[in-house]
């Protein structure tokens, strides 16, 4: 039986195509995880340098989570927008002029003291009262 050089031609096109196709594909899918995999390397740094604010324990299980997380695609920043929104409900508790200061406070009017690391922002404005 006799094989034609064109079959054998078009057969190599078409596995190269699938070949290529296939790697294109891969290394597409490989972009999210890539990136995972460096923020992972960089946290574990962070971490190891003693300015986590953790322990050095928690602070690697928590780089091990972010990067399975990231691995099964549920790792997403949220918005900035949505940090503003989040600050901002925190001030439901209050009613009337407390509300409406606790909003400017949250919008960063007025000073900010302190830090996470220092156990806590102390965010404050003053309000002039008239006398009455």
């Amino acid at each position: 039986m006799a094989i034609n050089p064109s079959l054998i031609r078009n057969c190599v096109r078409v596995a190269v195509g699938v070949l290529i196709c296939s790697t294109v594909g891969l290394a597409k899918s490989a972009g999210p995880l890539t990136e995972a995999q460096a923020r992972y390397r960089q946290d574990m740094a962070f971490c190891n340098s003693g300015k986590s604010n953790q322990d050095i324990a928690t602070c690697r299980r928590e780089a091990r989570s972010a990067l399975a997380e990231a691995r099964r695609g549920g790792l997403k920043a949220a918005p900035v927008d949505q940090y503003q929104q989040n600050a901002l409900q925190r001030c439901n508790a209050h009613q009337g002029d407390e509300r409406t200061a606790c909003e400017a406070r949250m919008r960063d009017e007025g000073s900010v003291e302190g830090s996470v690391a220092d156990g806590g922002i102390l965010r404050k404005s003053e309000i002039a009262v008239p006398s009455e």
